[in-house]
This record gives structure tokens, sequence and C-alpha cells, in this order.
């Protein structure tokens, strides 16, 4: 198998010759009247800098949002995005509050954790902190809880604006 090609020729054969059928048997629940029966009129193949040079230019037709002002909501606007967040990104341990169950195999994240509740520890003055919660909801469940069992209420204030 090569890049981006899911499967040769050969590879196709074989599968279909395992499972006893071709390839137009297992068309067989599409009905007729809806396959394609032409050629398609594609260009010839490009290259992958070339196809996007070629859908740059393309785009160029559309409304952007370096044109427009944007109101999709959410986070999920235009902004700029340091060089540096792309590698970041490939360290799980940056963006997932995941705690791995094999210790010997994820030192780095596990250190990650560490490192970062001992800052908030030392930066709260608290004894303690929790780096290991999924998501935003979640931490917030866990910091009201926290709160009824400290003060003990059963009453809690939330602002009408938390992010769903």
């Amino acid at each position: 198998m090569s890049g981006y090609i899911p499967i040769t020729p050969e590879e196709r054969k074989k599968m279909l010759e395992k499972m006893g059928v071709s390839f137009e048997e297992l068309l067989t629940p599409i009905p007729e009247e809806l396959r394609f029966k032409g050629e398609l009129n594609l260009p010839p193949p490009v290259s992958e800098y070339e196809a996007w040079k070629i859908l740059r230019e393309l785009s160029k037709e559309n409304a952007s949002f370096d044109e427009y002002i944007c109101f999709m909501g959410a986070g999920a606007y235009d902004h700029y995005i340091p060089a540096p967040v792309n590698h970041i990104l490939l360290r799980p341990e940056f963006y997932t509050a995941y705690t791995p169950y094999q210790a010997e195999v994820s030192q780095g994240t596990l250190q990650a954790i560490y490192e970062y509740q001992s800052m908030i520890c030392e930066l709260t003055q608290m004894d303690v902190s929790n780096a290991s919660v999924y998501d935003g909801a979640t931490a917030l469940a866990e910091a009201i809880l926290m709160g009824r069992r400290i003060n003990r209420k059963n009453r809690v204030l939330l602002s009408g604006t938390v992010h769903p």
C-alpha cells in the first residue's frame, strides 16, 4: 500500500477472490438506475502541492473571514494561530486530560500532569489540585461538588453565560 491509494488492483483482486464475489456483485444492492454509466471528464492527476495551488486559487472566488466579520461563535472564528501550536498539539499531554493507565509508556504525559498540578498548588497556595478531568463541564461539576462539601450548602449560583 502506498500514499493515499487505499488498495492496489492486486490487493483488490485477492480480497474479492477471498470473499468469492466479483466487484459487480458487491454493487447489486444499488439499483441499476442509480448507477453512473459514463466516463468522468476529469483533468489529469496533479501533485499534492499543485492541487493545493489550484484549490487556493479557486477559493479566492468565495467570501472569506479575511473580508467580513465572523459571528460563528463558540470559539470558531478566524484568528491567528502561532506556529508552535501545531507542534504542541502533537503532544497529547498538552491537549487532553486523559490520564494514561500504562505509566511506563506515558512518563512524559504523567510528568507534565504532575508539573501542572504542582504549579497550580503553588499559585493557589492549596494543598492539592486535580489536572485530570476530561472537559470543562466535568471540571465545573467537580468544582461545584467540592464547594458543596466544603461549605455544606445545597444551593449554587451559576452564571447564565457559562458555556454549555
